[in-house]
C-alpha cells in the first residue's frame, strides 16, 4: 500500500470549516473514480490544505500523480503543492482492533501480551 501526503500551502487564516466541507464533498466527484485510490482524507489547517491518499499500489499512485498533476493543482489553488509518497507496510486499525502487514491481517501483539 502507498500513502501520499499532499500539502497545499495557503497564506492567510485557516479556511472556514463549512467552506472546506463543501469544497471537499464536491471534489469527491473527481476522486471516486481514481484507479487504485482506496481512501482520501481532506485536510485543513492554519498552514493550508492538503490530503492524505491511500493507494493500492505505487503504480496507481504514480499514475494519478503524473507529470501534469502539480500544474493542475496549481491552477486550482493558485499555489504549487508538495507531494511525498510513503510505503505503508503496517496498519493499526484501533476501531477494528486489527493489525495488517502488507494488507493481510496478523495476530495483534497485544493479544499475546494479555495471555502472558
Amino acid at each position: 500500500m502507498i500513502i501520499a501526503f499532499v500539502q497545499i500551502p495557503i497564506d492567510g487564516p485557516k479556511r472556514d470549516h463549512q467552506f472546506v466541507i463543501d469544497q471537499s464533498v464536491e471534489a469527491t466527484k473527481i476522486f471516486h473514480k481514481v484507479k487504485g485510490l482506496r481512501r482520501k482524507y481532506f485536510l485543513n489547517s492554519e498552514a493550508g490544505g492538503g490530503g492524505i491518499y491511500e493507494f493500492a499500489t505505487k503504480e496507481d499512485a504514480e499514475a494519478w500523480f503524473h507529470d501534469g498533476w502539480a500544474d493542475w493543482m496549481e491552477s486550482r489553488f493558485g499555489v504549487r503543492p508538495t507531494l511525498t509518497l510513503f510505503d505503508n507496510p503496517v496498519v493499526l486499525d484501533n476501531e477494528k482492533e486489527e493489525v495488517r502487514v502488507d494488507g493481510l491481517a496478523v495476530p495483534p501483539p497485544w493479544f499475546a501480551d494479555a495471555a502472558e
